[in-house]
């Protein structure tokens, strides 16, 4: 089955602010090949089965030469992937190094004893609200929160992310399908391999110091640990580095915006979370089903032809799982299109599934759970100034650039 376009339409700005139209269409072929060449699975049980499937491939080295360039994923040949963009047995062994120092097995508690040190961040954000009747949240909030995490979680100075912030902006643009001239994908992808470049060398400036003079920081348990599966290379270490640092903190940035966008657009739910706080945990769940961070992954490829509802997926062919149409398929969730609190059977994608399910997802709950609770708790007659914001340009990583809320003052 081919279509008119539909990934073009999906990742044009004019319908960033509302894709969920577009995933129903595209859900009602369950595999769709795209006039790129790239196939899109949107429905719910087919997208997990492949997650899981071992002959699906994250290693964009796997994808047919004459098709990469043409969706725009390239790796650069002077760096290599990221262990979220390899298979096993390698992506196994870099994920077990880089998961020692963050949690279980060996840290189990590292996150939940985190609790009281986010509880503290959210509320400094917070207090520095008093006497101002209205916030951009993206800005004054739902970035410096997770930026602040992520920094002290690796040891990062907090000083130095005016630097970052701009190479790790650039770096996330990488995941956006390559559009435009052939130019322009070149254009865009220079600049991607630039950003990789510079923030390699801050990382590994930083990486030798913690290695001569160690802290109680993720740098420093990555340049100093050794345990089963050795020791990672100079280069593994900042190439992980560089991976944490800029999932620690774009996907949540979006998860709590688009999650308070979406309790300002049902108020009811809002008063509910106000009155009894314990409804975040299953709220943050059903926030990433209804509004995910990550809409889809666009980087994998069969390693052998691959039959999906009855279409053949072609060894080496571009592959989108496109978890936020999954996600919303009334054939898994009863109203799909109906944000429920407190949904029972929540198996959503928010995370992805199988080997490469979300690293940071157990701290990206935390924080979203912390933040919502605090600023639905503390900030008085809380309500939107624009809808719908303005989005940002990635249609991968989908989230308001800004939010403007109001609000009649602060409680304690």
């Amino acid at each position: 089955m081919t279509s008119v376009a539909l990934l073009r339409q999906i990742t044009d700005y004019a319908n960033r602010a509302d894709p969920y139209p577009l995933y129903a269409e595209l859900r009602k072929t369950p595999v769709v090949r795209d006039e790129t060449g790239v196939y899109l699975v949107s429905t719910y049980w087919e997208i997990h089965h492949l997650l899981h499937d071992p002959r699906v491939s994250s290693d964009v080295r796997n994808l047919s030469p004459e098709v990469a360039g043409a969706v725009g994923q390239v790796e650069d040949p002077n760096l290599p992937p990221s262990f979220l963009r390899l298979d096993p047995p390698e992506h196994d062994r870099l994920r077990r190094l880089a998961m020692r120092p963050f949690g279980p097995p060996h840290t189990p508690r590292r996150v939940y004893e985190m609790r009281g040190e986010l509880g503290e961040i959210v509320s400094g954000l917070i207090d520095g609200f008093r006497d101002r009747g209205q916030i951009d949240l993206v800005d004054d909030f739902s970035y410096p929160f997770p930026v602040t995490v992520i920094c002290r979680l690796l040891g990062v100075p907090h000083e130095d992310e005016s630097r970052f912030h701009g190479w790790a902006d650039t770096i996330a643009g990488g995941l956006d399908p390559g559009h435009g001239t052939e130019e322009e994908r070149e254009a865009k992808q220079q600049a991607i391999r630039q950003a990789r470049v510079d923030l390699a060398g801050y990382l590994a400036g930083l990486i030798e110091e913690r290695r001569r003079s160690p802290r109680d920081d993720m740098l420093s348990a990555l340049a100093t640990g050794h345990g089963p599966d050795g020791q990672m290379s100079p280069v593994d270490m900042v190439i992980t580095s560089t991976l944490l640092l800029i999932a620690g903190h774009e996907t949540t940035v979006n998860l709590i915006t688009n999650g308070m966008l979406t309790l300002l657009r049902n108020p009811d739910v809002l008063q509910r979370l106000r009155e009894d706080p314990d409804l975040v945990v299953p709220l943050v769940e059903e926030l990433l089903r209804f509004e995910p961070p990550v809409q889809f992954i666009p980087h994998r490829t069969p390693l052998s032809d691959i039959e999906v509802a009855g279409t053949i997926i072609p060894k080496g062919a571009p592959l989108y799982l496109m978890l936020a149409s999954g996600s919303r398929d009334p054939q898994r969730f009863l109203d799909a299109d109906r944000f429920i609190p407190d949904r029972p059977d929540n198996q959503h994608l928010g995370f992805g599934s199988g080997l490469h399910n979300c690293f940071g997802a157990p701290l990206a709950r935390l924080e979203a759970q912390i933040a919502l609770t605090e600023l639905t708790r503390r900030l008085d007659n809380l309500r939107l100034v624009e809808d719908p914001p303005p989005y940002r340009q990635n249609a991968v990583l989908r989230g308001p650039r800004h939010l403007a809320v109001a609000f009649d003052g602060l409680k304690q």
